[in-house]
């Protein structure tokens, strides 16, 4: 079985950090991404990675502040949030794809399996 469980996510003041991570089982996969989603809102890319070269993409308005990696021998994602901002409130998810490709997705049709989500919540 393929199952992907977020944990990390809580309440911060804004300008605070928090770690998420993703604990990926059943195997392994070719990229590896987080997404986002605020209330009233549709899900939002937040970052990528390939899980062979370590290779990385975010969106531009977590560049700076998010770092998005990977232990591969735990096959385990996880994100670093530094600087939040109110903002950033959403709940998070995690999302891999089965296959590579020579680009790293940024929309969710391009992952295959999603977690259940966390709730990250930043006051100001």
């Amino acid at each position: 079985q393929v199952q992907l469980v977020e944990s990390g996510g809580g309440f911060v003041q804004a300008g605070g950090s928090l770690r998420l991570s993703c604990a990926a089982s059943g195997r392994t996969f070719s990229r590896y991404g987080w997404f986002r989603q605020a209330p009233g809102k549709e899900r939002e890319f937040v970052a990528a990675i390939t899980w062979s070269g370590g290779r990385t993409v975010y969106a531009d308005s977590v560049k700076g502040r998010f770092t998005i990696s990977r232990d591969n021998a735990k096959n385990t994602l996880y994100l670093q949030m530094n600087s939040l901002k109110p903002e950033d409130t959403a709940v998070y998810y995690c999302a891999v794809r089965g296959e590579g490709d020579i680009r790293i997705p940024v929309i969710p049709g391009g992952y295959d399996y999603w977690g259940q989500g966390t709730q990250v919540t930043v006051s100001s």
